[in-house]
C-alpha cells in the first residue's frame, strides 16, 4: 500500500496562485506571503509529488504538463473545500439549519405566529417547524429529543429540563357583548360567582392556575363545558353556553363575532417559559431561535 502525501493546503493554494498569476511575486502579493516563501511552498510539493511542476526562468513561469493536468483537479477540490467550510460558517453564525419547537394552543396560536415571521425575516436559511401540543406532550417531546425545545406555561420543575422565564400572561374575560358582564370595562374575580363556566381542559398549563385563583377569591362556578382549543371555547361562548377565562395569549377573538375580552381584576399572572434538555446543547440554528423568542415583550399584553 502506497504511503499517503504529506501534501499542505497553503503548498496547493500557493501553487494555484502561481500558475494563475504565472509569477511567484505577485502571487506572493496576492496571498500575503514573501516571494522566497511562495518559492519554498512549491519546491516542497514537487517534492513530495517527486515530480516538477513549474518551470522557472528569469523571464517567465510556465507550467509543466504534469503541473497543467494538476491544476484543474486542485482548483476543483480546493473549491469543494471553501464550498464545504461556508456551510460551517454558516452554520456557526446561526444563518442556516432546521428547528423544530413544540408549543401549548395557548401560546401557539399568538405567540408562535409572530416568532415564525420574525425568523423569516432576520434568518432566512433557518426552517422553522411548529408543532402545538398540550402541555404534557410538548414537555415528552422535549425530553425524548423529538423537538429542539419547548414553549410552556411555568413554572415547573424538572430534571431533565432547563427552564427561562420569557414573559407573564395574564387572564380575561370572554363574554358575549350582550352578556351583563361583557358590558363592563373590567370584571372583579367575585363576579364570575354562579356563572356557567366554558373552559379549557385540564391537559392546558391554564387550567391549574385559573382553578387556583378562583378558589382563591372563593369563586364557585358552573364549568358546563371543558374543551382543548381556545376556538371551540370562542365557538360555544359566542352560542350563549356561558362565559369563559383564557390567557391574553389564547386571543384574538374571531373577527366579525359579539364576542368580547376584558381584564379580570386583580391581574393574576401566569408565566411562559423556553424549555431544553439539560444535557443536550441547542444547535446555532436553535440558539438563534431561542434568543428570538426571548427578546420579545416581558408581558402578553404589550404584544400588540
Amino acid at each position: 500500500m502506497n504511503a499517503p502525501f504529506n501534501v499542505t493546503l497553503r503548498q496547493l493554494r500557493v501553487f494555484i496562485e502561481v500558475s494563475r498569476l504565472r509569477s511567484f511575486s505577485r502571487a506572493g502579493d496576492e496571498i500575503g506571503l514573501t516571494q522566497s516563501a511562495v518559492s519554498r511552498c512549491v519546491r516542497e510539493l514537487e517534492g513530495e509529488i517527486g515530480l516538477k511542476l513549474i518551470d522557472r526562468t528569469t523571464r517567465e513561469v510556465q507550467l509543466t504538463d504534469v503541473g497543467a493536468n494538476l491544476v484543474g483537479t486542485v482548483s476543483r477540490l480546493l473549491a469543494a473545500l471553501d464550498e464545504a467550510l461556508r456551510e460551517v460558517r454558516d452554520l456557526s453564525q446561526q444563518r442556516r439549519g432546521r428547528v423544530i419547537v413544540a408549543a401549548c394552543p395557548t401560546v401557539a396560536c399568538r405567540l408562535m405566529p409572530r416568532v415564525i415571521a420574525s425568523c423569516l425575516q432576520q434568518f432566512p436559511l433557518i426552517t422553522l417547524s411548529l408543532r402545538d401540543d398540550v402541555q404534557s406532550d410538548v414537555l415528552r417531546k422535549v425530553k425524548s429529543g423529538e423537538v429542539d425545545f419547548g414553549v410552556v406555561i411555568g413554572p415547573f420543575s424538572s430534571d431533565e429540563l432547563h427552564g427561562e422565564p420569557v414573559m407573564t400572561d395574564s387572564f380575561c374575560l370572554v363574554a358575549r357583548r350582550d352578556h351583563p358582564l361583557g358590558r363592563k370595562s373590567a370584571v372583579p374575580w367575585e363576579a364570575l360567582a354562579g356563572e356557567r363556566l366554558v373552559m379549557l381542559d385540564h391537559a392546558s398549563g391554564s387550567r391549574p392556575i385559573i382553578d387556583a385563583v378562583m378558589q382563591k377569591h372563593g369563586v364557585e362556578a358552573q364549568v358546563v363545558q371543558e374543551l382543548g382549543h381556545s376556538a371551540t371555547v370562542f365557538g360555544l361562548v359566542e352560542a350563549g353556553v356561558g362565559v369563559s377565562v383564557l390567557p391574553w395569549l389564547a386571543l384574538p377573538l374571531p373577527a366579525d363575532s359579539s364576542l368580547v375580552a376584558l381584564p379580570i381584576e386583580p391581574r393574576s399572572e401566569r408565566t411562559v417559559e423556553l424549555v431544553r434538555r439539560r444535557d443536550r446543547s441547542l444547535s446555532p440554528a436553535a440558539e438563534s431561535v431561542w434568543s428570538l423568542i426571548a427578546s420579545l415583550p416581558r408581558r402578553a399584553e404589550d404584544l400588540g
